[in-house]
C-alpha cells in the first residue's frame, strides 16, 4: 500500500447508518444509544472483513480477519495479501507488508489511520462525541450513520457507517479529501469470545527491522 502522511479504522473499524432530515430526534437518539450500548458491553470481537480501496489510480480489494479486545487492542490479519498485518497493542500500532525489509511502528496516541475510526469500539462509545456533523438515515432494513471523526477533518471528508436496527455495525466507508474511498464490509461476526492477550503482540519476521515512522494506507 502507498505511504501517506496519516493512518486509517476501529477501529478502531464495520458500519452503522443514522438518520437525518425528516426523522425526528427521538428515533435517531434511540438508535445511536443502541449502537453505543451494543459496543460498550462488548469485550472482544472477531470478524471477517473485505477492504476495497479506490483512489490515486488504484482499485484494490483485500481481505482477512479482524480481532478486537478491550482495552485498546486490535489486529488485522490479511489473507489477501497473505502475511500483511496491522496490530494495535494499546501502546503502539505496528504495520508490516510481506516482502518488506522493515516494519513500521507508530505510537498509538499519534495514530491517524483509516482503520482508526474503529477504535471507538475499543473504549467507551459515544458516537455523538466521536463524530462531528452526525446524521442518521434509514437505509433498507438498517440505518446509515454519517459524520467526520474528530481530529481527522484534515484528511477525512466523510465517514459512513451501516448498522442494523439492533445497533450492530456491518460496513464502514471513509471518503478522503483527495477523493479516495476505503470501504470495509464485515461478516461472520463473533462477539465476546475468548481472545488471548498475546494475540496483539507483534513479532517481526526474521531479518525484518523495526523503524519508527508513518504507516501505509
Amino acid at each position: 500500500m502507498l505511504k501517506k502522511t496519516a493512518l486509517l479504522l476501529f477501529v478502531c473499524c464495520a458500519t452503522p447508518l443514522f438518520a437525518q432530515g425528516q426523522q425526528s430526534a427521538t428515533p435517531d437518539s434511540a438508535l445511536i444509544r443502541k449502537v453505543d450500548d451494543h459496543y460498550n458491553h462488548l469485550t472482544s470481537l472477531r470478524a471477517h472483513y473485505t477492504e476495497h480501496y479506490t483512489g490515486m489510480g488504484m482499485d484494490r480489494t483485500e481481505s482477512g480477519t479482524l480481532l478486537l479486545k478491550k482495552p485498546g487492542r486490535m489486529r488485522w490479519n490479511y489473507d489477501k495479501p497473505v502475511g500483511k498485518v496491522f496490530v494495535l497493542d494499546g501502546k503502539y500500532a505496528w504495520f508490516y507488508t510481506p516482502g518488506d525489509s522493515q516494519a513500521q511502528r507508530v505510537p498509538a496516541k499519534e495514530l491517524d489511520d483509516l482503520r482508526s475510526p474503529l477504535r471507538f469500539l475499543l473504549g467507551h462509545t459515544q458516537l455523538k462525541k466521536e463524530l462531528d456533523n452526525l446524521t442518521v438515515t434509514p437505509d433498507g432494513a438498517g440505518f446509515r450513520i454519517t459524520g467526520v471523526p474528530k481530529g481527522m477533518a484534515q484528511r477525512v471528508k466523510l465517514l459512513t457507517l451501516q448498522v442494523t436496527s439492533a445497533g450492530a455495525i456491518q460496513q464502514m466507508q471513509i471518503e478522503e479529501l483527495d477523493g479516495s474511498i476505503t470501504g470495509f464490509t464485515f461478516s461472520e461476526i463473533q462477539e465476546n469470545i475468548p481472545v488471548k492477550g498475546e494475540t496483539f503482540v507483534f513479532h517481526p519476521p526474521a531479518g525484518v527491522i523495526i523503524v519508527n515512522g508513518l504507516p501505509p494506507i
